[in-house]
């Protein structure tokens, strides 16, 4: 008895769960299915172009030179009697930097004087006698070659007193150049030779060297595939080269200090230098201190021109493909994206200048750009440039 009813309870409980399967299908049926959510587009920031005038400028390093360079030499031999300057110090052109032995210069002076004395003592009676013949040749008392030899004898007494000057005066010369003076102003340097040393005229070393150092010459090698490049920027219109200051340059010290004074672009040399491929340009600097020194390794900001309709974009807004070519991706009106392929210039401080690929009006994603397609559809806002922090003044406090 007991196991016909298990049996009647067993039954019971399958026919209920077979009820309630059946009812939770036909509720199932009467639900409609959910619909998936529709995707959000992303968020990006854009900049938007915006041509703007731009001076173009070089950084290049180059070495300076003295202004002026004059190798002091003696132009007669003898005997340094006495060096008149202090090695290293500043001198004034016609100042006496060596004095050599006098004496025998100036014996030979003596003695050419006393030769032009003696011929000048001899011409007013070589004179007088041919003027004597003159009158006698005139009376016919004297023949004609016995004129013609005093008046020649006359002649010669002449030549040879101008011979006698001339003599005289290169002795003068000779002892003037005992005394070695400067030929220029500026600044001297060592000397090669002592007080009693011989020298010769002219000599291959020189016995110091006079530099003038202010102002001073800036030597600047310039790439001419650089210059060329320049000159093509020219022709395309892209720069101006007759802004108003554009041969100042400026200039940076071995210790990276800018230097305080401005110099002026004084010529671009025209011949290339075969070892390097480069020409050379020249600037002039005011030194009045003598901060800047012969043979100093400096860099020179030299200006180019003034780019009138030049497009900077942030560098965050740039890309590279696999093989290194840069490009952007710009939203367009309906604010898809779509990819544009650049040709920069050069870095301007923390951006891009861009020569080709870009036109004025256009957006260009400087943020948002993972995961970005050509053909997206992009919500934009604008891009905000993050100002630099401020580095506390010295002793403040920086949590305050």
């Amino acid at each position: 008895m007991r196991r016909i009813q298990r049996v009647r309870k067993s039954a019971g409980c399958a026919a209920a769960a077979a009820v309630l399967l059946l009812l939770a299908l036909l509720g199932a049926c009467d639900r409609k299915p959910k619909e998936a959510p529709q995707q959000q587009a992303p968020t990006v920031s854009v900049v938007t172009v915006e041509p703007q005038k731009l001076a173009l400028t070089t950084e290049l390093s180059g070495r300076t030179s003295a202004f002026l360079v004059a190798e002091i030499r003696p132009r007669v031999s003898g005997l340094i009697q006495k060096r008149l300057f202090v090695e290293g110090s500043d001198v004034e052109a016609g100042q006496v930097l060596y004095q050599i032995d006098p004496a025998p210069f100036q014996a030979e002076l003596n003695n050419a004087l006393a030769a032009l004395g003696r011929a000048d003592a001899n011409l007013p009676a070589i004179r007088l006698r041919a003027e004597r013949y003159k009158r006698l040749l005139d009376d016919a008392a004297l023949s004609q070659q016995d004129y013609d030899d005093a008046a020649g004898s006359l002649n010669q007494q002449r030549a040879y007193i101008k011979s006698l000057q001339a003599s005289v005066d290169t002795a003068r010369i000779n002892l003037g150049y005992t005394k070695v003076t400067a030929p220029i102003s500026g600044r001297i340097g060592k000397s090669s030779v002592t007080d009693g040393a011989i020298v010769t005229a002219y000599q291959a070393t020189p016995l110091s060297t006079i530099q003038q150092l202010d102002p001073i010459y800036v030597d600047v090698p310039q790439s001419t595939t650089e210059l060329l490049r320049m000159r093509s920027r020219m022709e395309a219109g892209l720069l101006n080269p007759h802004e108003a200051d554009q041969n100042k340059v400026t200039l940076t010290l071995e210790n990276g200090a800018p230097y305080p004074l401005e110099g002026i672009l004084q010529f671009r040399d025209v011949t290339v230098d075969p070892s390097t491929g480069s020409v050379t340009l020249r600037a002039v600097f005011p030194n009045p201190k003598g901060l800047l020194l012969p043979g100093m390794f400096v860099k020179v900001v030299i200006n180019e021109g003034v780019n009138e309709q030049a497009i900077l974009v942030p560098q965050q807004g740039v890309s590279r493909d696999h093989k290194g070519n840069p490009y952007s991706l710009v939203a367009d009106a309906e604010n898809k994206v779509q990819f544009r392929a650049l040709t920069l210039d050069r870095a301007v401080d923390d951006k891009w200048l861009v020569s080709e690929g870009l036109a004025a009006g256009d957006r260009v994603i400087v943020e948002g750009l993972q995961m970005l397609r050509p053909g997206t559809t992009v919500q934009t806002t604008p891009f905000q440039q993050a100002e630099p922090a401020q580095t506390p003044a010295p002793g403040s406090d920086a949590k305050s």
